[in-house]
């Protein structure tokens, strides 16, 4: 127990540390309060249930690095355990009552077990990281030299992984040894201490004086290390363990990954659309700048960074947390960001590299969002300053035009008038359909699209589903336009076809172009259009279970399948493509990245027109030389983007493997 001198100078080093610990957090407050919008609250049961789900199993580390992510928890949980430890081991230096507790119930018997086995696992699990990053320099801890990095970062990555890891292993080491120290004075081991008691005999012979006061200063060894470190606590990549969990306590429920909210183009308070500085992002972005762990796992999955492009999720994430806290002060204060975000945190090559694939949103841990940034980002390009790639110019003008980004200005029925076979009726010849066929600009106007479009009305005619199409009365849904950053063009092209879907009464939609079904299911349901939409994958697979089409049988065939982002990560839909193939007795060979964890075609994100940035290879050859070793004659998927960036993959390669959609397989078969 501490003499009533060393109890004052601890309330006085408490109180000090905690009020700078409140400047600090209060200044983060004040920075947060900076950014636009608002965070979330409602469901607060339901979202504290989730948060602390997430920070007690640590189940997002998990999804992958399974190795390396179980250490990372070991450390994690010894931190949430010594919340207790230090609130219990100030209790003891203040009285004699905790021993009660200790020693003689239950679960003090309990607690002093696992405070021994999770400290030494604590200090092995700090030591395999502080030699990681330091010694290994592991490939995982590295950005490649072409993205961009904004100059305090690499010492202070550096710096602040180092005060961390030394921070975390006095802390904890301390704490150890002044326990085997305390024991070493009883002359008697303690079972439920096993290690501190293995580690007391070397102090067996210590002068009982000099082990009383070794195990005092053990005592503020461990304490005081922490009242030093609180006030830096919120300025360093540690704040992950409490940001995290308000990450996914405060964030919007989206209704989907990838899902874009509505800009308000008639506010007339306001004079900038999109981001261009620190203080245009959401609230949440912000707090995803503090809540990033500095991990990389968002780069490991990014097709852009896999590919030698300059995109580096992780690094826009961090470059915003040192600009924050490099400038923490004025941004409090009110002041404007000194430096647009392109300056300092992404490259211009890196915004356009984006695919919206939103791999990174669905591997981040702390559910960090950088795509939101990227695409918020490309808003202001386009909307204030039109500084964008030129090809986009094409896309952009025949969607205003045309109503399609191929700028062609054609009977959208052409497909249909092709096969005089095939049975298409317009809502007006058929208006008591029961699904509205959406065929999309790649079904009217791309080549492989149309036969696509042909392949999957065979398979509704056969089956007899009552549908019907627009005809020339569909526009395009302005998907490409949004992910560019056109939202004023967007905005034209979602209401123009919301308007014509109200007029011809529909309330069921069945596409093939997953970008298509994104859009129109959750995104149109901010303009008033909320239709139930489906993709062809999943009507098919419904036909299939109601008897109304039958298996023709390829057993012949080894299959791989490569999941569409949109269709996929975007929209889980994983098991309707797959159900058809097994239906029909095909073989699957699934790729290792498949399903949440597929690869993309790389044309998402406006990426389809334009011209891929710079890099070691294109994403589609990537992704094509995957799906060639898994030893498939067939590469199947279920968008005509990715029919069209695997087939022109297939081409590059002088491949064999034939690139299909699902419905083409099975209106062959």
């Amino acid at each position: 127990m501490l003499s009533i001198p060393e109890k004052v100078i601890f309330i006085i080093l408490s109180l000090l540390s905690l009020v700078c610990c409140w400047r600090t957090f209060t200044t983060m407050i004040k920075i947060i309060n900076r950014g636009q919008g608002k965070l979330y609250f409602d469901h607060p049961v339901k979202r504290i249930i989730r948060a602390l789900s997430v920070l007690i199993t640590q189940r997002n580390v998990f999804a992958n690095r399974p190795i390396i992510s179980f250490i990372h928890a070991l450390i994690a949980w010894a931190f949430m355990l010594y919340f207790l430890v230090n609130l219990f081991d100030i209790i003891a230096g203040f009285s004699d009552a905790f021993d009660g507790f200790a020693y003689h119930t239950l679960i003090g018997q309990v607690y002093r077990l696992f405070v021994d086995l999770f400290s030494v696992l604590c200090l092995l699990a700090i030591v395999f990281f502080l030699l990681r990053r330091f010694i290994i320099n592991s490939i995982h801890l590295r950005i490649r030299e072409n993205v961009l990095i904004y100059q305090p970062v690499p010492n202070g990555i550096a710096r602040d992984s180092l005060i961390v890891g030394l921070f975390i292993f006095f802390h904890v080491g301390f704490r150890f040894i002044g326990e085997s120290l305390q024991l070493a004075g009883t002359g008697q081991s303690d079972a439920l201490r096993p290690l501190a008691s293995f580690l007391s005999v070397s102090w067996m012979n210590l002068d009982p004086s000099l082990l009383s006061w070794l195990t005092h200063f053990s005592w503020w060894g461990a304490i005081g290390s922490i009242l030093a470190f609180i006030p830096y606590f919120p300025l360093s990549k540690h704040a992950h363990l409490f940001m995290g969990p308000v990450n996914y306590l405060t964030k919007i429920e989206r209704r989907k990954p990838g899902t874009l909210e509505r800009l308000n183009l008639d506010d007339v308070t306001t004079d900038h659309f999109g981001v261009s500085r620190l203080e245009h992002l959401d609230k949440s972005q912000l707090i995803d700048a503090y809540a990033c762990i500095m991990c990389n796992r968002c780069q490991e999955v990014c097709p852009a960074y896999l590919t030698g492009k300059e995109l580096s999720p992780a690094a826009l994430e961090i470059n915003k947390r040192y600009y924050i806290n490099q400038h923490r002060q004025e941004l409090a204060r009110g002041e404007p960001s000194s430096s647009p975000i392109l300056e300092y945190a992404l490259s211009d090559s890196a915004l356009w590299s984006c695919t919206s694939c939103a791999a990174c949103v669905e591997i981040c841990p702390v559910g960090n969002e950088p795509l939101y940034d990227i695409l918020n980002i490309r808003r202001d390009q386009v909307l204030m300053t039109a500084k964008f790639p030129r090809k986009l110019q094409t896309a952009f003008n025949g969607m205003e035009r045309n109503g399609n980004p191929w700028n062609l200005n054609k009977d959208r029925l052409e497909w249909a008038k092709a096969d005089p076979g095939l049975t298409v009726k317009t809502v007006e010849q058929n208006p008591g359909f029961e699904y509205l066929y959406w065929v999309g600009c790649a079904g009217a106007f791309d080549q492989r699209g149309q036969q696509v479009a042909r392949a999957f009305t065979k398979i509704l005619n056969r089956a007899a589903v009552n549908f019907a199409v627009l005809g020339n009365g569909e526009s395009c849904t302005g998907d490409s336009a949004r992910r560019t950053g056109n939202e004023y063009l967007f905005t034209i092209l979602a209401e123009k076809n919301i308007a014509t879907l109200n007029t011809a009464g529909v309330n069921k939609i069945v596409t093939t172009c997953p970008h298509c079904l994104h859009t129109l299911k959750n995104e149109y349901p901010q303009f008033g259009g909320n239709y139930e939409v489906i993709h062809h994958t999943q009507l098919i697979a419904r036909l299939f279970a109601e008897k109304k089409l039958s298996a023709t049988g390829l057993k012949t065939k080894t299959v791989t399948f490569h999941d569409p982002c949109y269709l996929g990560r975007h929209n889980a839909i994983f098991d309707p493509p797959r159900q058809i193939l097994k239906q029909q007795g095909v073989k699957l060979a699934e790729m290792p990245h498949r399903k949440n964890r597929s690869f993309c075609c790389g044309a998402g994100g406006g990426n389809m027109w334009k011209e891929e940035e710079p890099g070691f290879e294109p994403v589609r050859r990537n992704r094509f030389r995957e799906a060639e070793a898994t030893g498939g004659s067939i590469l199947g998927t279920a968008c005509p983007f990715c029919l069209t960036m695997l087939r022109d993959a297939g081409n590059e390669l002088n491949s064999n493997v034939m690139v299909k959609d699902i419905v083409e397989i099975i209106s062959e078969g």
